[in-house]
């Protein structure tokens, strides 16, 4: 009966959590936070589960240490989130320049915004906004204040991911005013609630690397079993489509172009080469990182000296729907296309735009902003108002590039506002005239007025060959055609080995054929995650942070670290090899597909933080091993007599998954703490997260739940599990609500 009750428990939450992400979507975060996750009765909920997982096993005697250790530092973390639920104090303080304070505003969605006291007063000396040096990008955000308390005078500093804590109340940075004179800091009073929840976690961490190590558990008594020297796969299926070649109109020589490109420019926030610049221009815009066989400096430079030529070329692509339909597009179109005499102002998609931002936010309408966008970009380009090549530093150091367009300081030189204002103008009139010996030495000038005039601003030596070979190598598309290649490779050996299982002779005869190749099939995983090693590490150079800042590199990641776990494991169990070269193969075509390619740019301060990119780094790992137990889990599907040596191979890679989402999960909940004053707000991925390794943690309970020793019970499981990671990864960013939904 206890049993039950707590498998029904479990479940109910679950659920509950699940249905509280769409509420969210449909009536708002305040309102999910207060019918729900605020609620008595999920409090009562996981109280009810907590005495109810205690009391079973309780009854169960269990004296396994890892499994207590375990189940009790839960015990302890909910301790202690419901300690910081009934105790913890937290709301805004608003500092302005030169006054003194001693309130703070709690918001609460019952009573609404009250003010409460301090135990101290606080005084505002100085807010500052560091910048990356030559760009308008902030580097971070900085608070310095003095707290008077009687007659001490305490000087307090807080920043992004830098916390000051005075008589247990912690100040974090949280907002300012827009005229520089004023900041807003978070208030967190929670000097008992933090520290049981730590302990916990500390406990929790503890607990799942025994977990792993221990000789005497389940994990090991898995990597034992002899099963492991058995298994088979079968595949994924990939088309490729390559786009048509043509010709394109007028642009500047190949070998001038490319000397443009090597020019240095102002882009998303850094300073990096045109070429940079170039290929995100065309991959947003036509959806490729060249078109009809000419290079991308060359259709840059074609929309800057040649703009009323390209004006009919189409480029622009667009996206299938009502609205191609509707205005009889093609899949790429002109930028005249878009106006017409007969439309509304002359813009053809004006009409669409007033009604997208009136609130009418179908696909047909999101379509023609997302078009609208493009031909924003093309206009900037037609003024020159995104060509913000041209560098000045001033007599304080302070370093700004500008457009040949900008509004200049009277500060300016005259002679270098002359030059700013006036170098596109006579290189467009050589273009024109084809005198390109007279471009070629403009660039040649421009390289050297960069060289002089934009001081420490330009990124070093090493960072620019970087960002070159970045942008020269297409890293992600090579590998996962490869990897994909040989993946299908090492499945037919896998096919031909079963197949040949009946007759001793053939059977051996494979075996040797598969010894003979698998020293080069290693040898081509090896060169494949040291390719991909490279390209992590150039972009890591670029940015001078942890290549994890967005979808795009993470994918890469995730598949780097694929191919790591295959290396080290393949040796011994010769199936993983296949694993790695397909799974790390669909990670890289992922990241290969335009729509999770941004550029490489400045990460926000609060996101520049050492914890944040463990978190990242061990959630991904966790991922990459769980949908290798999703690939086992089809294979043990769909070939029963495989299913067995499969679920061993299954919980070798299981055990670490589990172990390193729970570590990752609450390394970020760590990071939130230090960084935003809450360690758990029920975002939408944060409970996502917990419900998938709720899920997963589910399947190593064979004890309680028999049903799941049975290979095929088992196999459906994870693979219905894996739909979690799923809604955790995708749809959180694409359909759901929250701090982390990114798309």
């Amino acid at each position: 009966m206890l049993k039950k009750v707590t498998i029904s428990l479990y479940t109910m939450l679950l659920i509950v959590m699940a249905a509280a992400t769409i509420i969210e979507k449909i009536k708002g975060t305040d309102f999910a936070a207060t019918a729900i996750y605020g609620s008595w009765w999920f409090t009562v909920l996981w109280a009810l589960l907590a005495a109810a997982g205690a009391a079973y096993i309780l009854r169960r005697r269990v004296r396994y240490f890892p499994t207590l250790l375990l189940h009790f530092s839960f015990l302890v973390i909910l301790a202690g989130a419901l300690i910081t639920h009934l105790c913890a104090r937290q709301g805004m303080v608003d500092l302005r320049m030169g006054e003194t304070t001693a309130t703070f505003y709690v918001k609460d969605s019952r009573s609404g915004i009250t003010e409460e006291r301090l135990p101290f007063k606080m005084r505002l000396n100085k807010f500052d906004t560091k910048y990356h040096t030559g760009t308008n990008a902030a580097a971070d955000y900085e608070t310095e204040f003095t707290i008077i308390d009687g007659q001490q005078m305490i000087p307090a500093r807080v920043s992004m991911n830098k916390i000051f804590t005075y008589r247990g109340v912690r100040f974090y940075q949280a907002s300012y005013d827009d005229d520089g004179q004023g900041s807003v800091l978070t208030v967190n009073s929670d000097p008992w609630g933090i520290a049981v929840t730590y302990t916990g976690y500390g406990l929790l961490f503890f607990a799942l690397i025994y977990m792993l190590f221990d000789p005497k558990g389940a994990y090991r008594r898995a990597l034992r079993s002899p099963l492991l020297k058995k298994g088979t796969l079968v595949a994924l299926m990939l088309i490729v489509l390559a786009p048509a070649q043509g010709n394109a109109q007028r642009v500047l020589p190949r070998q001038t172009a490319e000397a443009f490109g090597r020019l240095h420019i102002l882009y998303n926030g850094r300073i990096c080469p045109v070429k940079t610049y170039a290929s995100d221009f065309c991959k947003k815009i036509n959806g490729h990182r060249s078109y009809r066989g000419l290079t991308p400096e060359q259709v840059l430079s074609g929309y800057i000296f040649y703009y009323s030529d390209w004006c009919r070329e189409p480029f622009i692509k667009v996206k299938n729907g009502e609205l191609k339909n509707d205005l009889q597009l093609g899949d790429y179109c002109t930028l005249n296309d878009l106006f017409s005499p007969m439309a509304a102002n002359g813009y053809v998609l004006g009409q669409y735009l007033e009604d997208y931002y009136s609130g009418q936010n179908d696909e047909e309408h999101r379509q023609a902003a997302d078009l609208d966008n493009k031909v924003m970009l093309l206009m900037q380009l037609r003024e020159q108002s995104s060509l913000k090549m041209l560098p000045y530093t001033e007599k304080n150091g302070a370093t700004t590039w500008y457009a040949p367009t900008d509004t200049l300081p009277k500060s300016i030189e005259p002679q270098h506002a002359l030059y700013i204002n006036s170098v596109f103008h006579l290189m467009a009139e050589d273009a024109q005239a084809g005198a390109f010996d007279r471009i070629d030495a403009f660039i040649s000038k421009m390289a050297r007025y960069q060289k002089r005039c934009g001081g420490s601003s330009l990124p070093s030596p090493m960072q620019y060959k970087a960002e070159i070979i970045n942008d020269s190598v297409p890293f992600a598309t090579i590998l996962f055609i490869v990897n994909i290649t040989l993946g299908f490779v090492t499945l037919f050996f896998f096919i031909y080995r079963l197949t040949t299982d009946s007759q001793r002779h053939s059977r051996t005869r494979a075996v040797m054929l598969w010894r003979g190749w698998h020293f080069v099939f290693a040898l081509i995983l090896i060169l494949s995650f040291l390719t991909l090693t490279a390209a992590l590490a150039i972009r890591w150079i670029i940015s001078g942070t942890i290549p994890m800042a967005n979808g795009y590199e993470t994918m890469l990641t995730v598949a780097w670290i694929v191919q790591l776990i295959a290396i080290i494991m393949q040796q011994r169990f010769r199936i993983v090899m296949v694993f790695g070269f397909l799974l790390s193969g669909f990670f890289l075509l992922v990241s290969h597909l335009g729509q999770m390619d941004p550029a490489i740019g400045r990460v926000m301060p609060v996101l520049n933080s050492p914890l944040l990119s463990i978190h990242v780094s061990i959630i991904m790992m966790s991922y990459a091993l769980l949908s290798l137990t999703f690939i086992c889990g089809l294979l043990g599907l769909f070939l029963p007599s495989q299913a067995a040596e499969l679920q061993a191979l299954s919980r070798v890679f299981l055990y670490p998954a589990i172990s390193a989402l729970g570590i990752g999960i609450f390394v970020g909940a760590i990071w939130a703490n230090v960084s935003w004053g809450t360690y758990w707000s029920w975002d939408s991925k944060e409970t996502w997260a917990l419900i998938t390794f709720m899920l997963y943690a589910a399947a190593i309970h064979t004890e309680s739940l028999p049903a799941l020793n049975r290979p095929r019970n088992y196999h459906l499981y994870l693979v219905l599990a894996f739909l979690s990671i799923i809604m955790t990864y995708f749809g959180v960013n694409y359909f759901l609500t929250g701090m982390h939904s990114y798309a």
